[in-house]
């Protein structure tokens, strides 16, 4: 009660941190929801993983049809009202660089396409903020980064390599759910 007063500014910033995380795990739900619609195109997707020993979540994973690529996306909750763009090296969201975000997903991105042994693409996937044109990418000192609008993602995903190889990408499936765990 006193946090909502404004007299306790410890509680007030903790209830802050609780929504940011609330909103944020109602934004990967919704992703999930979406990417389901890619089950029946033959994708397989895994939610909320870790590589194992590590301390950080993959928020989706997911492996192409044709086994030749996996896709690590990061779902992302910014606020409403903003644009995000890319210019050069540099992701925007309105005024605020939001470049270390893509620059993490690159890194996590590159960690797990170590242990699995194929190419892993970054993704991340807004909720929130306009998408300038849907679609955008940033080049960032560990790889190309896809960015998308939560509308859009399946979408965009959808263009990556086509065909399928079934045992190819139970294979790399097998692979994924080795050396990745469920994130508790």
């Amino acid at each position: 009660m006193t946090a909502w007063a404004g007299l306790n500014p410890q509680a007030a910033a903790a209830d802050a941190v609780a929504a940011r995380w609330r909103l944020g795990a109602e934004a990967e739900r919704e992703t999930a929801r979406r990417l389901r619609a890619l089950r029946l195109r033959g994708w397989r997707i895994r939610h909320d993983v870790r590589l194992t020993g590590r301390r950080f979540n993959l928020d989706h994973i997911l492996v192409s049809p044709c086994g030749t690529a996996v896709v690590m996306a990061d779902t992302k909750r910014w606020p409403v009202g903003r644009t995000v763009t890319a210019a050069g090296d540099r992701l925007w969201c309105g005024g605020e660089d939001r470049t270390g975000e893509a620059e993490k997903a690159a890194r996590y991105a590159s960690l797990v396409a170590g242990v699995v042994g194929v190419e892993v693409w970054p993704l991340l996937i807004v909720h929130g903020s306009r998408v300038a044109g849907g679609h955008v990418q940033v080049g960032t000192s560990s790889g190309l980064v896809q960015v998308a609008a939560v509308d859009q993602a399946v979408r965009v995903l959808r263009a990556a390599p086509a065909g399928w190889s079934w045992s190819r990408a139970r294979g790399v499936a097998a692979r994924v759910d080795e050396v990745l765990s469920p994130y508790r």
